[in-house]
């Protein structure tokens, strides 16, 4: 075989394994683009738009657990627990360690009532993020659903000083105070909760206006 030949064959296996270089990065800032646009979509509480972003990612690499993990947490926001368990199960049979995978998969579980569940993946939340303001939050929710409210407690707090400004935890720490009889300590988690722009269940607020026996 000539030099020329065999030049020309290396010259075809460089170019090939050049363009097969350029479409991975091509198709990973693919991707990292999807992700950015699923996340801004869930932001907005367009949860279709998400899960067509993540589902877009997928497609790309069937083996993208955060798209997996994304795409449940749009889910179960959209009130699909079901499939929210299913993409949280794939993402986690992927990658362990995700930590995003068992905290969407916990609240999914505590949606159906299935609070043994809920508690074990938000407790491997917090094992792999225990900087999650998110993962102590959940686990709080559960601790509350199975009557712990001292854990509860413990949890919102933990939550909130991680996250100062953290609406949902002020108001899931005001229930546990409630069903703690501390009803005045309540009353401030839920002014502050209110002032950071969450939406107080009207359902809660006459139990504690009725039990405190004071309006605000």
């Amino acid at each position: 075989m000539s030099n020329q030949r065999v030049f020309k064959k290396v010259s075809i296996l460089i170019l090939f394994a050049t363009c097969l270089a350029l479409g991975n990065v091509f198709a990973q800032e693919t991707r990292e683009v999807l992700h950015n646009e699923g996340k801004k979509y869930s932001e907005q509480g367009n949860y279709d738009q998400a899960i067509s972003s993540f589902t877009k990612a997928i497609e790309l690499n069937s083996h993208d657990a955060l798209a997996y993990a994304n795409r449940g947490f749009a889910y179960v926001q959209k009130g699909d627990n079901d499939q929210s368990i299913l993409d949280c199960t794939k993402a986690i049979e992927l990658d362990p360690n995700l930590g995003v995978a068992y905290i969407a998969r916990g609240v999914a579980y505590h949606n159906q009532g299935n609070y043994d569940k809920a508690l074990l993946d938000s407790t491997k939340a917090v094992e792999l993020n225990p900087n999650s303001a998110l993962a102590y939050n959940t686990r709080g929710l559960n601790y509350g659903a199975k009557g712990n409210y001292d854990q509860a407690l413990l949890d919102a707090t933990k939550a909130i000083q991680l996250v100062p400004d953290f609406d949902e935890a002020y108001y899931n720490r005001a229930v546990a105070y409630y069903f703690k009889h501390e009803y005045d300590t309540a009353w401030t988690d839920i002014h502050k909760a209110e002032a950071l722009g969450y939406k107080i269940d009207p359902r809660f607020l006459k139990e504690l206006q009725r039990d405190s026996r004071r309006e605000k």
